[in-house]
């Protein structure tokens, strides 16, 4: 009895050294369904990081109630370093005011380990539209014009209402199940325009199936430098950008926290990483741990007077 007590103990402490930290591998919780602008730069990600710390990095799908169900997960993990997110500005800064009743505290519950990169949305028509630029679209009855949008407190949605704020216009917003299903239904010409990442639109704007009439950011897209933002368009202070962070749980080993900060800083510095990312029209900024932090608390102001002034709100 006694010799099977001490077998069952060593292989039980056997089996936690062979999943150690050190050799088990990393979970990155991507909050959002495969084959979506977040599935593909997590997998990038993914790859890179897994290379860079000699251990798989494996990527776990969690979608749903606009990334915070995945974003819940990893918040309430085990704080051992093991677990990450790659938080957007869906799951960080809009979901805070969207929703009544969020599951985690952006700031609080999760530790920014790098910002991995920006990008700013497209306003685009079916190529059939007879707006050319924004002045067509703003010379339009309101009413008669709807907008698509991934769902409601979107990034795309929220860059509507924004749009309607600033031409003092009622544009009608129209949520889709996915930003998919919404770009068919511009492309088919059942809705007027959306704001969407360049990855998504530039196959179709190039196939001649979408007009890109602007570009939501305070400066041109790399993606698509061809396009005049709003602002140069005559749009005061339109700046708005998704853009994708990775996290881990706050608690986290001190060590561990650096050492993935360090993986990460150099994953991100390497040409062949940048590159796959610039193919998605993300856009690239180096950011200390603090300017993660303060960049974070601004954006959630940001875009909760975004969501305040749409009138969006999820129970």
């Amino acid at each position: 009895m006694k010799r099977r007590l001490l077998l069952g103990a060593a292989l039980a402490a056997g089996a936690a050294l062979a999943q150690s930290p050190a050799t088990r591998p990393y979970k990155l919780v991507v909050p959002f369904a495969a084959g979506t602008s977040t599935d593909i730069v997590g997998r990038v990600l993914a790859d890179a990081l897994g290379k860079q710390l000699a251990q798989p990095v494996i990527v776990d799908n969690r979608p749903g109630a606009g990334g915070s169900i995945g974003s819940e997960l990893v918040a309430r993990s085990v704080a051992d370093g093991q677990t990450l997110l790659l938080g957007t500005v869906g799951t960080h800064a809009i979901n805070p005011s969207l929703y009544k009743r969020l599951p985690y505290q952006p700031l609080r519950d999760f530790a920014p380990l790098g910002f991995v990169g920006a990008t700013p949305t497209l306003l685009v028509v079916p190529a059939a539209s007879p707006w050319k630029s924004l002045a067509d679209l703003g010379r339009a009855s309101g009413k008669e014009v709807n907008f698509a949008s991934a769902g409601n407190g979107t990034s795309g949605h929220l860059a509507g209402e924004t749009l309607n704020l600033r031409l003092g216009k009622d544009f009608v917003h129209v949520p889709y199940r996915d930003g998919a299903q919404a770009l068919t239904e511009v492309m088919a010409g059942n809705v007027q325009f959306m704001f969407y990442h360049p990855a998504a639109v530039l196959p179709h704007i190039r196939a001649g199936k979408l007009r890109a009439l602007g570009v939501s950011s305070a400066r041109r897209s790399t993606a698509a430098p061809e396009v005049p933002t709003l602002i140069e368009q005559g749009v005061a202070g339109f700046d708005l950008v998704a853009w994708f962070m990775l996290y881990a749980p706050t608690d986290m080993p001190a060590a561990q926290r650096d050492r993935l900060r360090e993986a990460t800083r150099q994953v991100l510095a390497q040409p062949d990483v940048r590159e796959k990312l610039a193919a998605q029209g993300v856009e690239l900024a180096d950011m200390s741990a603090s300017e993660m932090a303060s960049f974070g608390a601004t954006e959630i102001a940001k875009w909760g007077e975004a969501v305040r002034r749409s009138g969006a709100q999820v129970d």
